[in-house]
């Protein structure tokens, strides 16, 4: 098996950390560029930033029309990132996704072309409109950051992010995500409708400009990569991590959840609370940065018991039981190092 990078170097965990006062200077600029186009959604915006930063990727639940794809394409602008759209339809096939070995007969071998995959941001458009089979060609890359197609491995850009858009699973024509698919997304956010003023102004400015046009990138893929770098060297106390397990083991054993938290949901919340912390001007994490991702990280993963669900799908159920268990949790006392 052979490797192969398409994009940009990989910076690598030996690089220096940048300075924590720099770490939020620079992601105050990247959330105020998103914030110049999605209007009056300031979490959304910082869960992004902490989905790109964490080395995680991003799922949107909403109705249509609320700002999801918008919103990846104004962080991919305020980071000068490659990004590739992909609209998933039930007539999508994976190697539309990941790429395919195509003949040349010129050169008399077959070569790889690359799919849309190889990009820094990855939006999937509607990703619960494309069959099972479809959405799994993601898995490799969302996982492991490469792609292998006939016995190569194609390494993804660094960085890389995948933005997920869901319709409703209420909504006809959807199919839903299979639980290996969902554990893969750090985070599932929901965008909800503008407030009055937000979209009062949007009818005022949006007639005549495109608001994509006027952001400006604010540092570069490498400048994002030493960021990443430096989320890595924020300090999690052993009393932190231990909550933190706590938490995730409380979801295995609760009455009204069928399936619990993953370790790589334990994992993924650890590195969200620490860009989280960078993101407040501190090199440590506090359990405050836990509980804060807690359901944003945790909830997407969880299946409630039938008798828990009821009509609502669990969301309810899934919900209560997380609110539950972040009360009954021992909050540990977060020093520093």
């Amino acid at each position: 098996m052979t490797e192969s990078v398409i994009g940009e170097e990989r910076v690598t965990a030996e690089s220096p950390p940048i300075a924590v006062e720099r770490f939020a200077e620079v992601t105050d600029a990247i959330l105020g560029a998103i914030t110049s186009v999605i209007d009056g959604k300031p979490e959304a915006a910082r869960s992004a930033l902490i989905c790109l930063l964490a080395e995680g990727h991003l799922l949107i639940e909403d109705v249509p029309g609320v700002g999801k794809t918008m919103l990846a394409r104004a962080l991919a602008a305020s980071i000068d990132a490659a990004v590739r759209r992909i609209q998933f339809t039930p007539d999508l096939l994976p190697g539309d996704v990941t790429g395919v070995s195509a003949f040349n007969p010129i050169e008399r071998e077959f070569e790889f072309k690359p799919g849309a995959v190889f990009a820094n941001i990855v939006i999937a458009d509607e990703i619960n409109r494309s069959s099972p089979k479809t959405q799994s060609a993601l898995l490799e890359a969302m996982e492991e950051r490469q792609v292998t197609v006939d016995g190569h491995t194609h390494l993804v850009p660094h960085p890389f992010l995948v933005v997920a858009t869901q319709n409703p699973l209420e909504m006809e024509g959807t199919y839903a995500l299979p639980e290996a698919q969902r554990d893969r997304f750090t985070m599932r956010i929901s965008m909800g409708y503008p407030d009055a003023r937000a979209e009062t102004l949007m009818l005022r400015q949006r007639e005549t400009v495109n608001p994509l046009e006027s952001v400006r990138p604010v540092v570069t893929t490498h400048e994002v990569a030493e960021l990443i770098v430096a989320a890595r060297h924020i300090h999690v106390a052993p009393a932190i991590e231990e909550y933190t397990v706590s938490l995730a083991q409380a979801t295995r054993a609760h009455p009204d959840l069928k399936l619990g938290a993953s370790p790589r949901a334990t994992l993924q919340l650890v590195r969200a609370a620490k860009v989280a912390a960078a993101l407040e001007g501190r090199s440590f994490v506090i359990p405050d940065d836990i509980t804060g991702l807690l359901h944003p990280v945790f909830a997407h993963r969880l299946i409630a018991t039938r008798a828990a669900g009821g009509a609502n799908h669990g969301e309810a159920a899934v919900a209560g039981a997380l609110d539950q268990i972040a009360a009954s949790a021992r909050v540990p006392l977060a020093s520093r190092r």
